[in-house]
């Protein structure tokens, strides 16, 4: 084995065997440290150190046109500037996901909105018996009719005084009873015959009325204090919003007669015909707003943080800004693309080649709409930057060559293409990205010519 050694203080590499040896050479062969030539990519540079530092490999010669030792290949410049390191993933620009608008009306659908028609607050999403279903705002779904209700009076009074035939002896042991409810301006007869001492109204409370009433009022419709408490001033506001509406003017809020949703919606699609049952799902919705929804690999889920910073390049070619609002909390279960090699008894086998990664669905808004044109939907790719380094020394990955004494270095090219010195710098490296590694170093400067071995 021929054995090429550098000179001085400068590192060593070691080549290929050039030169056969006769029978007299059969001897010892000695090995001898040196740097070896690295291709493109890390896991290539990693795996080359590891042969350099075991000194592995056979000896041998090159001489290059200027004189100096080494294999020969393309010569390149040291350049600063910025190195950024990118995740980027397909996605699909959309309104988002579908959601069913639950319908708790019972009749017959007598009228359905077109695909695309955006609803607004107290617009009708569609017509049972042709009676609206209005659009409201709110979280919290409609699970019960609002109104007033009577106080069951008739049915407490009868309880409380007319109870007493069969038991002649609790006649002395309620006496004192009744002669309270008599000082209290009404016997238990009395209120059971439910005649002048008729109960008022008592109002329904809780969080949806409040929810309504918040509607209302922002449809322009007062004469009422918004709160809990749907009262006889709420029912009369009502009757003139019903009136409004074309409906018998009740004062009562039937759970069929409104859908809530967080706000306007896009109607996405309808699942029934006109003259179809109502109740179920009849049409789904969307957001007014676009986004892109994206698939991200469980694995790889780093820049995928609820307000991160993303780009995002349109069908057209255009790049806009956008941020992620939403990350989903499961993973899709892995599908299998591709056809199995085999199969036992129990059915399993390798699955294909064509097997999918869990994935995790992301969602990305954008806070300026206007920015997206009329695109409405269609392919995009997201790119969110990881890692950036501005103002930096960079070469090419393949430029790289791993040092036996440890570490990698550069060579030193003179003339150009094909032309080498043999001599290596070592350098520290920074940053991987986009086929270049930043590299520093007290030997290493903008413009320097190093050789990409061949």
């Amino acid at each position: 084995m021929n054995v090429v050694k550098g000179t001085g203080n400068q590192p060593t590499a070691v080549g290929e065997d050039v030169t056969e040896r006769g029978a007299d050479d059969r001897g010892a062969r000695r090995r001898r440290r040196g740097p070896v030539i690295l291709g493109s990519g890390i896991l290539l540079v990693a795996a080359v150190g590891v042969v350099g530092a075991l000194g592995l490999g056979g000896g041998g010669a090159g001489t290059d046109g200027a004189g100096g030792r080494g294999t020969g290949g393309q010569a390149v410049r040291v350049a600063r500037g910025t190195l950024t390191d990118r995740t980027e993933i397909d996605g699909r620009l959309g309104h988002g996901p579908e959601v069913p608008f639950r319908i708790k009306k019972s009749g017959t659908v007598t009228w359905l909105p077109e695909s695309d028609k955006i609803v607004r607050r107290g617009e009708t999403v569609l017509r049972v018996d042709d009676r609206p279903v209005v659009l409201l705002y709110g979280t919290l779904p409609m699970y019960r009719g609002l109104g007033t209700t009577e106080a069951e009076g008739a049915a407490a009074g009868s309880g409380a005084g007319g109870g007493h035939g069969g038991d002649p002896g609790s006649e002395t042991a309620e006496s004192s009873d009744a002669d309270s409810r008599r000082s209290n301006g009404a016997s238990g007869a009395e209120v059971g015959r439910g005649g002048d001492a008729q109960q008022p109204p008592v109002p329904l409370h809780g969080m949806d009325v409040n929810q309504f009433e918040t509607n209302l009022s922002a449809l322009g419709y007062s004469g009422f204090t918004v709160d809990e408490t749907y009262s006889s001033l709420t029912a009369a506001a009502v009757k003139r919003w019903q009136k409004d509406l074309g409906l018998p003017q009740t004062g009562e809020v039937d759970a069929g007669d409104i859908v809530y949703a967080p706000g306007p919606v896009r109607i996405a699609s309808t699942g029934v015909r006109v003259g179809a049952d109502a109740v179920g799902n009849p049409l789904s919705y969307t957001s007014t707003s676009r986004m892109v929804d994206v698939d991200a690999p469980a694995s790889d889920m780093n820049w995928a943080r609820r307000g991160s910073e993303v780009t995002v390049e349109l069908p057209d070619g255009r790049s806009v800004k956008g941020k992620v609002t939403r990350v989903g909390k499961d993973a899709s279960a892995p599908g299998g693309g591709g056809t199995g090699s085999g199969g036992g008894a129990d059915g399993g086998g390798d699955g294909g080649s064509g097997a999918k990664a869990a994935t995790v669905s992301v969602v990305i808004a954008f806070d300026d709409q206007s920015s997206l044109g009329r695109l409405e939907s269609g392919p995009v790719t997201v790119r969110h930057v990881v890692t950036q380094h501005k103002d930096v020394l960079t070469v090419p990955v393949a430029a790289l060559v791993a040092l036996a004494e440890g570490g990698h270095g550069l060579e030193l090219a003179e003339g150009g293409e094909g032309g080498g010195t043999g001599r290596f710098v070592p350098v520290k490296t920074g940053l991987f990205a986009d086929g270049r590694v930043e590299v520093s170093g007290p030997q290493v400067h903008e413009g320097m010519k190093v050789r990409i071995p061949r």
